[in-house]
């Protein structure tokens, strides 16, 4: 079993990272093995909506995004972090999530159905439960089990230093890896038991008028 973290953060080794750190090493500990992924700093555009990814099976920008598809599909869980920026979610990551979940929903790889996510959020002080739970819908829109922790999955601080004096942030993080690879565990035991994935319906979309097709 495998899960793969994607630091959001443009500080590799910022705060956002030591939080996920926190995370991957416990998810070792309980015999999972991670990857950490960061998205790095150069430019990302954000969607288009150019539906290219339905026929290409990818998006049409040449960028991190791509290099994350090629690979997500190999993963059984995923943990999603950003910084808050302005109340929400870094820019950067906006750009990112939207393209990877669009394309990773209709780019022909459903590489997320029924695969349990987490979302983590660093921040100085403020505006961490909204990107929280705008982190959080991406997961829901794919049917993405979301794992919790005992408290929102966030840690505090200006700084790495900041975050590792977090003692609440850090167990939090601790106990979200605990419960993912719970999670995968009980998901594995069950697929060697023979019980099947949920009986999948074909999509219906409306504009709450008619019906888009």
């Amino acid at each position: 079993m495998k899960v793969i973290l994607v630091n959001g953060s443009p500080h590799e080794h910022g705060c956002t990272y030591t939080a996920l750190s926190e995370v991957k090493n416990t998810l070792e500990q309980e015999g999972i093995e991670t990857t950490m992924f960061w998205i790095g700093i150069k430019p990302l555009a954000g969607c288009i909506d150019c539906k290219k990814c339905v026929t290409l099976g990818r998006c049409i920008f040449k960028d991190r995004v791509n290099e994350f598809l090629e690979i997500a599909g190999e993963f059984d869980g995923y943990v999603f972090g950003s910084p808050v920026h302005w109340a929400a979610v870094g820019g950067a990551m906006t750009s990112f999530m939207d393209r990877a979940f669009y394309a990773g929903m209709n780019g022909g790889h459903d590489v997320f159905y029924l695969k349990p996510a987490a979302a983590v959020v660093s921040a100085r002080r403020a505006g961490t439960t909204a990107t929280f739970d705008q982190l959080n819908k991406y997961f829901t829109l794919v049917q993405m089990p979301i794992i919790s922790s005992q408290y929102w999955n966030m840690v505090h601080g200006a700084n790495a230093d900041d975050v590792k004096q977090d003692h609440e942030g850090l167990q939090t993080m601790r106990i979200l890896a605990r419960n993912m690879a719970y999670f995968l565990k009980c998901k594995e035991a069950a697929q060697k038991d023979g019980i099947p994935l949920p009986k999948r319906e074909k999509i219906t979309l409306t504009n709450f008028i008619r019906s888009c097709e």
